[in-house]
């Protein structure tokens, strides 16, 4: 029988001191990240004994920071790198049909053609769809799930986004991808998943050194150091990587977003991408979110220095966004419609040239005192990449593992999509909860009141369930990564109090 998928305090805490009487295990992971989530999953499915650690919180970095798309890597075929392309539209095809049909959507893209687009970007603009779709056939992904690309008369295009600007309008160019509801709860469902298989996945455990003798953790809630005896160690801490193994060479990059309500763009139907000026293979995104906002990205900049553990988004990149993305739009976006804003940084490997030209490949290394690193790659090939970091731990430790089973492994709340459709449950709810959406609505427990919104459609009840099974320890956990609440300032002060007193009841 299977441990049970939820994460909460209480579980922590025995998880803990059962690692404190028998500190020996097969693998520790390092990094709550998709990237971490996804190997300690994958090691705990094969019958290893895992523990997977995080300095804060899951999904506390990069992971929660993401445009939200499950691409097929468009942007990778414009710069000829076909490997990863192939590799992101099988990845895509898995999340969106075995690992997390419920927390991926299909989700129409446009690119306006307007009379003073030039007619050879157009026309490479078009090809790169055929190419995107043929990948798609290749990966084996059903145009049930992803349709293939088509043109669209000007009517057509203003349907799919009423803000477009009109004049010398010629129609668009449509295709598909995937979008995570959000890309915080893939991270989530991927912890409670590993859990279930055995993993345990502890919050707020920092690993104060890795040698080769073992690693030193420290409890981050009481300052408890506890050693521990790992056989493998995988370093899955992204853009923080060279603290554990500084032999990692890495360049990070940030991506940042702005929040604007969707009525500012006329509540778009669809995505609407936009060249950058000057530029054949970036692109600006305006991605419409499930809560009636829109996420307006991204940039791609070098960041210098040591990465900071919260990026900011600077003046400079707001500039940015607002300008490239208003040269599609009929009504300007302005400052005053930013609702709020956020940054990722990606751990591209270091190499040459801006950073924009940086290859999104991964990297799986080990150093001199055996840590396994993984380092690069995206969110949409974590699985791909948590899978190489596992092999590489049994082959260099020998361990006694069983093949790699997360290509057929769905995540917790995962079903198809006719289930999906007759559970008794808000869509909301089914979106963003999958098949435990009725869980949710248990959480209330006959007291209408926690039905009832706080902020941006989140509920008391969602909060409850985020501490019982969600693995949330404090207010920020449930604003700012359980939900996304914290996005607007405005709505963070309207969630705190129910956020307290779902800590508090839980406690």
């Amino acid at each position: 029988m299977h441990p049970s998928t939820s994460l909460n305090a209480a579980r922590r805490s025995a998880d803990l001191a059962r690692l404190e009487e028998r500190p020996e295990v097969d693998v520790l992971v390092i990094g709550g990240g998709v990237t971490g989530a996804g190997a300690a999953l994958d090691a705990a499915s094969r019958g290893l004994s895992t523990v997977l650690v995080e300095r804060y919180d899951l999904a506390f970095g990069t992971s929660r920071w993401s445009s939200k798309l499950v691409h097929g890597g468009l942007r990778y075929l414009a710069k000829g790198q076909f490997g990863i392309a192939y590799e992101s539209a099988r990845e895509r095809d898995l999340l969106m049909t075995v690992t997390a049909p419920h927390l991926v959507r299909t989700l129409p893209m446009v690119i306006p053609v307007h009379r003073d687009t030039p007619a050879a970007q157009a026309l490479l603009m078009w090809a790169g769809t055929g190419m995107g779709d043929v990948l798609r056939r290749a990966a084996g992904t059903r145009s049930a799930v992803l349709p293939p690309p088509r043109l669209l008369t000007p009517v057509q295009t203003r349907r799919l986004l009423p803000g477009v600007a009109v004049d010398g309008l010629r129609g668009g160019l449509l295709s598909f991808d995937g979008q995570l509801v959000d890309d915080a709860r893939l991270v989530v469902a991927l912890a409670r998943t590993a859990a279930g298989q055995g993993a345990r996945v502890i919050t707020r455990c920092a690993a104060q050194s890795v040698t080769a003798d073992g690693v030193l953790l420290r409890d981050e809630r009481t300052g408890r150091l506890v050693p521990v005896r790992p056989r493998a160690v995988v370093n899955a801490t992204g853009v923080h990587a060279g603290e554990l193994d500084p032999g990692v060479r890495l360049r990070p990059s940030r991506g940042s977003h702005l929040v604007v309500d969707a009525a500012a763009l006329g509540d778009p139907r669809a995505a609407l991408t936009v060249p950058v000026d000057g530029g054949t293979s970036r692109f600006v995104f305006a991605l419409p979110q499930p809560d009636g906002r829109v996420y307006v990205g991204l940039t791609d900049e070098p960041v210098d220095g040591a990465p900071p553990h919260v990026p900011a988004v600077p003046e400079g990149d707001v500039d940015f966004l607002l300008a490239q993305i208003n040269r599609a739009l009929r009504t300007r976006l302005r400052r005053s419609d930013v609702r709020g804003s956020f940054a990722g940084l990606r751990p591209l490997l270091r190499g040459v040239g801006d950073s924009a030209d940086l290859s999104r490949e991964h990297a799986v290394t080990v150093s001199p005192h055996g840590t396994v690193t993984v380092v690069g790659g995206k969110l949409t090939t974590y699985r791909a990449m948590a899978q190489e970091a596992v092999d590489t731990a049994v082959r260099e430790r020998r361990l006694n593992a069983g093949p790699c089973r997360t290509r057929d492994l769905p995540l917790v709340g995962a079903a198809d999509r006719a289930e999906l459709a007759d559970l008794a449950a808000p869509r909301r709810l089914v979106a963003r909860y999958g098949a435990e959406a009725p869980a949710v609505l248990a959480e209330a427990d006959g007291d209408p009141a926690l039905l009832e919104p706080v902020a941006c459609g989140v509920t008391g009840a969602e909060l409850r369930f985020g501490v019982r099974h969600e693995g949330a320890l404090e207010v920020d956990d449930l604003l700012e990564r359980r939900t996304r609440v914290a996005l607007v300032d405005a709505d963070r002060e309207s969630a705190r109090s129910a956020a307290e007193a779902a800590l508090a009841d839980l406690a």
